[in-house]
């Protein structure tokens, strides 16, 4: 779906499939390089980064296991609640590999700093982040990941993944959501 088809609930487009596209095969070539002597397992993080993980895959000119991982902290809203449930676990073992998380997004970090304590918890020989979005004036918790695909202001952001109570994530694009969407 394009933010076309939805224009009384977008108020901007921050991100076209183009640019997308193209920053995602750059970060795909920097990961390339810095893991080309590694067993890299990258993890997903649902449902978010289902978009993000399919292309950047593509992209990656090496192979790599990927897995799936799904939190939440979120619920129907649009704020973080700071409580950190799994939905679905790895099914890998992470002993001794190195693993490159997939975000779609990092706002306030509370939920990726959880999980990367979980992960770290498991024997990994590494863990790295990249994170297609990141919201930088949102942090609130001290988050370096080792890829960023854009930073992006602190608004409410939909598509390429990125829902609002499960709608949105089809639109090829990453755009703001009009607040009189969803109230705020």
């Amino acid at each position: 779906m394009d933010a076309d088809n939805v224009p009384s609930e977008i108020v901007e487009t921050l991100l076209t499939e183009e640019q997308i596209q193209a920053r995602l095969a750059e970060v795909a070539a920097q990961v390339d390089a810095d893991y080309a002597t590694s067993d890299l397992l990258i993890v997903g993080v649902l449902k978010g980064a289902t978009m993000v993980m399919a292309d950047f895959a593509r992209h990656l000119r090496s192979h790599v296991t990927m897995d799936w991982m799904a939190v939440s902290s979120y619920g129907s809203g649009t704020q973080s609640s700071g409580v950190v449930r799994i939905l679905k676990d790895l099914d890998s073992d992470l002993v001794g590999r190195h693993v490159l998380v997939v975000e779609d997004i990092l706002d306030t970090g509370l939920t990726l700093s959880w999980l990367l304590r979980n992960l770290g918890s498991r024997g990994a020989a590494s863990i790295e982040v990249f994170t297609l979005l990141r919201k930088p004036e949102a942090l609130t918790v001290p988050i370096n990941p080792r890829y960023v695909g854009f930073d992006i202001p602190n608004v409410f952001v939909v598509g390429y993944g990125l829902d609002y109570d499960e709608r949105y994530r089809n639109l090829r694009q990453v755009a703001v959501l009009d607040p009189r969407v969803y109230g705020g």
